[in-house]
């Protein structure tokens, strides 16, 4: 869903660039982004919105407003609290670990703000993040039903390893282990809960994985 105020934003910034003679790679390693950070935000809306830090950064560089990079009015007294947060959209769907939850019921019913750093120390920018919720017991004891977690769709692909995943199965999202074998680069898909099979020896181009799991939370009592 395109946001109007990050497409302000963009546009503000592109001008900014080309009025002040700066170039994208240069700006991207301000950030200590890759090279093509920069343009693919303006030109593919890659990542859909700016990380606060970033957004500081490059308005401290320009000598502009925070707002007119689309942050928040800094008149508004609840900018530099709403502005410290990454909002991660929580989706109306369960990653089964057990029963099925069906891939296209996925809705935002949501968001939650989460610490720019605390983010990082995951391991995670923050740009491509969502929360679902566990269904079913076969990650058990480490994932419930009912817990919720923390997908990092960025983090698939080439970047498997070992660790925990969501997958789609058909058209179903599954919670899993993944154990890769570093040589041969073949994959095993376990549970955590003995009670259910592991399907070892899996070629990585047969699994869907939509992203690795970098936190869970769970309602204790």
């Amino acid at each position: 869903m395109t946001d109007p105020k990050e497409d302000i934003a963009r546009a503000n910034l592109d001008r900014l660039i080309r009025e002040r003679g700066a170039d994208f790679a240069s700006l991207s390693r301000l950030l200590n982004r890759n090279a093509a950070y920069v343009q693919q935000y303006i030109r593919r809306k890659i990542p859909r919105k700016l990380d606060e830090d970033d957004r500081a950064t490059l308005a401290k560089y320009f000598d502009v407003e925070e707002s007119f990079l689309g942050g928040r009015d800094p008149a508004d007294p609840d900018a530099k609290r709403i502005n410290a947060l990454v909002l991660v959209p929580r989706l109306e769907i369960g990653a089964s670990a057990g029963p099925g939850g069906h891939a296209e019921d996925s809705k935002p019913q949501g968001e939650m703000g989460f610490d720019p750093k605390w983010l990082r120390g995951l391991g995670t920018g923050g740009e491509n993040l969502s929360l679902i919720q566990v269904a079913g017991d076969s990650m058990s004891p480490t994932l419930a039903d009912g817990d919720d977690i923390m997908v990092d769709r960025d983090d698939a692909g080439a970047r498997v390893r070992d660790g925990i995943y969501v997958l789609r199965v058909d058209d179903v999202l599954v919670v899993k282990r993944l154990g890769v074998n570093p040589v041969a680069r073949r994959i095993t898909i376990k549970s955590d809960n003995a009670s259910y099979p592991d399907f070892p020896d899996c070629n990585p181009d047969d699994i869907n994985v939509i992203g690795r799991v970098v936190w869970a939370g769970r309602k204790l009592g």
